[in-house]
Formats: structure tokens, sequence, C-alpha cells
């Protein structure tokens, strides 16, 4: 499997406004976009070809990625005017998958869930499409029996849920005959006929893997908290940073305080600002005393 589809083209409203002026995959987080962690954990599982789908703010995508590519892997993008969904997203992309087999990954995460042995299972297997599943979490909507999903949400044999989704999964090609073209549909609908026909699988995460959710700015600023922080070279410093992500180019002045904190690149701190629990996504300066703010 050399194919991954990243779903990038989510509104982000529960970042607004970060997400004002970059779609949430391209947010820095470690003082890189979003994206590119997912990026660098498809490439580590032999995944060379990459299709984005884009919505929000589309031109940005080629403000970062100008050659299409990343680290020499190819970047299609498939700009959706009206939303999709995930299931109309596939479908749109349909000449791009060909007769390939493709790994679906959310562009908004960061996990270190082993997707080269998701990816193995489901080419050895007889199914559409394999999800990987964990046995614990606060979405437990998936039945799973063996290696199968065998329901989800009740919808197909009223089955209680035993698993959650963690919404990175593979897809053969025959799932694009079960998703109707041009339309905004949910892959779910898919993948409840593919249980019906015994071809949904189950791939178990075991143990504990790292998994980060970015999709709120107490998700984000916690997730910054469970990797060192770090200060780009680039940046000028001369106050006190702690604890806090600090982005190439910025400027933090003689007895500024940043603490617990995220500075987006060419962001300018000034001398009389502390700042605590704080997330600083202008370049205009920052002055005075703010905690938990968005600036």
């Amino acid at each position: 499997m050399k194919k991954a589809f990243l779903l990038g083209a989510g509104l982000g409203t529960r970042l607004q406004p970060m997400t004002n002026t970059l779609p949430k995959p391209l947010i820095p987080f470690a003082n890189r976009p979003l994206i590119t962690h997912v990026m660098d954990h498809c490439l580590a599982a032999g995944i060379t070809d990459f299709a984005i789908n884009t919505h929000h703010l589309p031109d940005t995508w080629n403000d970062i990625f100008p050659d299409g590519t990343y680290r020499g892997a190819e970047l299609t993008f498939f700009h959706e005017p009206i939303l999709l969904e995930t299931g109309g997203g596939i479908k749109n992309i349909a000449d791009w998958i060909g007769r390939d087999s493709v790994l679906v990954y959310n562009g908004d995460i960061i996990t270190d869930l082993p997707i080269d042995r998701l990816i193995t299972g489901h080419m050895a297997s007889n199914n559409t499409a394999t999800l990987a599943v964990q046995d614990h979490g606060p979405a437990p909507h998936l039945a799973v029996e063996g290696n199968q999903v065998t329901d989800i949400r009740g919808k197909v044999n009223a089955l209680p849920g035993t698993h959650q989704f963690t919404g990175i999964y593979c897809i053969d090609p025959e799932i694009l005959e079960l998703i109707p073209a041009g339309t905004k549909v949910s892959v779910i609908e898919a993948f409840l006929e593919l249980i019906q026909k015994k071809q949904l699988g189950a791939y178990h995460v075991k143990g504990q893997p790292q998994w980060l959710d970015l999709g709120t700015r107490e998700s984000y600023l916690e997730a910054g908290r469970a990797i060192p922080a770090e200060i780009h070279p680039s940046a000028k410093v001369e106050g006190e940073v702690i604890n806090s992500w600090v982005g190439a180019g910025c400027e933090i002045a003689a007895g500024a305080v940043v603490q617990d904190s995220v500075l987006w690149p060419k962001s300018r701190v000034l001398g009389d600002a502390r700042l605590t629990n704080c997330i600083v996504h202008r370049t205009s300066p920052v002055s005075g005393v703010h905690s938990n703010a968005d600036l």
C-alpha cells in the first residue's frame, strides 16, 4: 500500500480564531504544520503518495507546499467547494484511487498507532475495509467480534458497542461502488453495507499508543505539553520562556515572561507582557498581562 488519503477539509470551528487564517491541519504543532507529523507517520509505513481534500482557505496549502511534494512524496489536492464529508470525499478522489488500496487518516491527530501493522493486516485479509479500533475510549460505538466489525451504533444487528473507532482505516477500491457520486455522505453508510457483507475488518490496537486530538483549544495546548517544548533556532528571545513552544522568527523582548504557551511563527512579545497558557497567532505586538487567551 503506497497511497494515503488525508482528511484536511474540516472547518476547524472549535479552534477559532486560530483557524481564521489557517486550515486546522496546517496550524503549527511542535513548530511545524500539524499535518507534516501525520505525513511522517505515513512515510515511515511505506506511503509515497498523498491525496488531501481541502475546503477552508485552500490557497494556504500551496503556500506551505509550493512544489506539491513533501519529503519526496507527491501531494495531490482535491478542493471541495461544498464539503462532501468522509464518504463523498473518498468518492471525489476515485480517479486518484484507481485500482489501489488506500490508507485513510484524519489530518488533525497525532498518534504513534502502528499503521504498518494495520496495512499488513488489511492486505492479508479479504475485507473491503479494515478499521483500527481500541477496546477502550469515551465513544465505544463499534461492535467487534474477533477481527470483524459486526455493528456500528446498533444500526445493523442491534448489537451494543464494545470498541472505539480511531479514525484511521484502510480501504480497497471496491468501496467506491457503495458511495454515490456527487453526494455529501459519511463513509459510515458504506461501512454499514460492508458489515452486512461481512467485509468490514477490525485491527485491534494493543496497549496505549500516543493519541493527541487537537480539535479544541484545550486539547491543542495539552498536546503541546505532552512533548518537550522547544524554541526555534531563528527566534530572538531576550525575555523568560518557561515550558513554551516558540516558533520561527519570533521575538520576545527583555522583561517579558512566557509560560505554558504556544507562539506561532513571527509572533512579537513586548517587554511588559506576562503570558500564561496563551496561544499567540498574530504578528502584531503583544503586550500586557494575559492568561488563557488567544492573541
